[in-house]
């Protein structure tokens, strides 16, 4: 299939707009603000709760989430955004960072982890679950606990949005 320039021009148009309003404006539903505000506001609950080796991951941890922006066709009249895997993509660009701990890009790459192990069982996708499993029960029971902690801040960083309130939690 061959592209016009008009087409890649459109195509590099809808991706900057994605980076710059997910970052600056609004993510989707989950969250009443854009990346950088939703990161400050983690990593504020890490230090109002004296967590400080999990700082740097509070600032990090969505940090590919513009990059993989995308809309589903709901997405786009709601004005928001989707994130699939978006922790895989932060860990990507974080991981060959020699001033960033292992226990950093471990925390920024699973941070996520638990409640996509939740939702795969819920939505049954069997062998998304499975994976995630594996992954979860391959990890340390410090790092278990300390998902389930950071998960915690990554909620209280989204701010109160219709969605979040209706959230079940998914701490397993």
């Amino acid at each position: 299939m061959k592209w016009n320039n008009k087409g890649n021009i459109l195509i590099k148009f809808k991706k900057i707009k994605a980076i710059l309003f997910t970052a600056f404006w609004k993510q989707n539903g989950w969250h009443q603000h854009g990346v950088i505000v939703h990161s400050l506001r983690v990593t504020y609950n890490i230090i109002k709760h004296k967590d400080y080796k999990m700082i740097p991951a509070g600032l990090l941890h969505d940090i590919g989430k513009p990059l993989v922006a995308y809309q589903k066709p709901k997405d786009i009249e709601r004005k928001e955004y989707s994130f699939t895997d978006h922790e895989e993509k932060s860990y990507e660009v974080i991981k060959n960072w020699p001033f960033i701990s292992d226990y950093t890009k471990k925390l920024v790459r699973y941070h996520y982890l638990i409640r996509d192990v939740h939702l795969s069982h819920v939505k049954g996708l069997e062998d998304r679950f499975y994976e995630k499993s594996v992954i979860y029960n391959s990890l340390s029971k410090e790092m278990k606990q300390d998902l389930k902690t950071f998960l915690k801040y990554d909620d209280l960083g989204k701010g109160e949005t219709k969605k979040r309130k209706q959230f079940k939690g998914p701490l397993c």
